[in-house]
């Protein structure tokens, strides 16, 4: 599958080095090909480890005393693109939320695990098969796509194999995926209390979202479930709805920055 690097997008990265206040990173496409659109709009391949770079400010919010508190060489770290200027490549670590790292991941290790699966069962001609399914798909979404059918797989493999693979990963539960996100919803009307529990339950209703009480106007959001990016929307559709209901009833409404 040809990805191409967008902006907005969530990647992982390597240090490479550090340069005055400049962070110097290699983009790791884990295997998969990475498309890059010239000006001209012609495609530019880029090889695995596309480099990149972090200003000083994108590394974390407020005052930095020493860059390598936060950044050494070879380490990983999960950034977000702001800028694709031709083939320079502008990355922020401080913008990315706890939830899109967790997703990206653990994609990241659901595709390490389908690649030792598959490397069980086909032995030395797993890399080949790899490849081609990669050609098309990610591993993650062609299995995802599999789940209910594994005719597609015998396009790859023998029906032996395939059935092989299909038990092993059937064998495999995940764990229900989990997001969790703090807010501040307060009200200084003499029902407050009142108005912030209509809201937090007109905006819950038919959702699997917990609310939790922490503190003085702060409360805590928590979903789980099998799909990530679901859950996720589900998430955002509730902050949402208490984000208006907090306008239109002249209450304070904050979602809390989550640190790294």
């Amino acid at each position: 599958m040809e990805e191409q690097l967008e902006e907005g997008q969530i990647v992982l990265c390597t240090v490479d080095k550090i340069i005055g206040t400049t962070v110097f990173v290699k983009i790791q496409d884990d295997g998969e090909r990475l498309n890059l659109e010239k000006d001209n709009g012609e495609s530019n391949k880029i090889q695995s480890g596309i480099e990149g770079t972090l200003i000083t400010s994108e590394i974390s919010p407020g005052r930095i005393r020493n860059l390598r508190d936060y950044v050494v060489p070879g380490k990983k770290i999960v950034c977000k693109i702001l800028r694709i200027i031709g083939n320079r490549i502008h990355l922020s670590l401080r913008r990315v939320k706890q939830h899109e790292k967790k997703e990206l991941l653990d994609k990241i290790k659901k595709e390490k695990n389908l690649k030792a699966i598959l490397k069980t069962v086909l032995k030395d001609k797993s890399k080949q098969i790899i490849e081609k399914i990669m050609l098309e798909y990610s591993l993650t979404d062609f299995f995802e796509k599999i789940k209910e059918n594994s005719k597609p797989l015998e396009k790859y493999t023998t029906k032996q194999e395939s059935e092989k693979i299909m038990q092993i990963i059937k064998s495999k539960k995940e764990k229900p995926k989990e997001i969790k996100q703090v807010m501040r919803l307060s009200s200084k009307a003499p029902e407050g209390i009142l108005k912030i529990k209509e809201i937090i339950n007109k905006a819950c209703k038919d959702s699997k979202c917990e609310v939790s009480y922490i503190a003085a106007g702060k409360y805590n959001l928590k979903i789980k479930g099998e799909d990530f990016k679901k859950i996720k929307t589900e998430i955002n559709k509730v902050l949402d709805s208490i984000e208006k209901q907090a306008k239109s009833q002249k209450c304070d409404f904050e979602v809390e920055k989550t640190k790294h």
